[in-house]
């Protein structure tokens, strides 16, 4: 059985092959992050034609397992990254939507201070930073 199968029957779903091959997508590339509509273009290109409405099971499916992490950065639009266990922060590039994942102690740290000095359990935490990356800043926005 692949590693794929024994995680997706470890989270109590069933062995599908959409399942497999977005499961597998994800595992391929660590610490990216990707809404629906990527995964599908990337499984499509793959060879995997699997539905978009299939597509947005799967995720919900995997979130709701704890396989990924789901994150509205802009709005509507949900982002999926596999679920590592490790908390980090996000930078957006708020022209062409890239996401850069970072941790920074000193930050973690003064986050705790504030929630102590305003008397808060910080439970949990999620911070983006929007701006504009590289490749964005040397073209003129519109």
């Amino acid at each position: 059985m692949s590693s794929q199968a024994e995680t997706l029957k470890n989270n109590g779903l069933k062995v599908t092959l959409p399942r497999l091959k977005v499961l597998e997508m994800f595992e391929k590339t660590p610490g990216q992050h990707f809404s629906a509509e990527e995964v599908y273009t990337r499984l499509i290109e793959s060879g995997n034609d699997i539905g978009i409405a299939t597509i947005y099971r799967i995720l919900m499916q995997f979130a709701d397992a704890g396989l990924l992490r789901k994150s509205n950065f802009d709005g509507d639009k949900a982002w999926f990254e596999l679920e590592d266990g490790e908390h980090h922060d996000h930078l957006l590039c708020v022209d062409c939507g890239k996401v850069v994942e970072f941790l920074n102690p000193s930050i973690e740290q003064q986050q705790r201070t504030v929630a102590k000095q305003h008397g808060f359990e910080l439970l949990e935490h999620n911070m983006v930073l929007y701006g504009l990356c590289g490749a964005c800043r040397k073209t003129p926005m519109a």
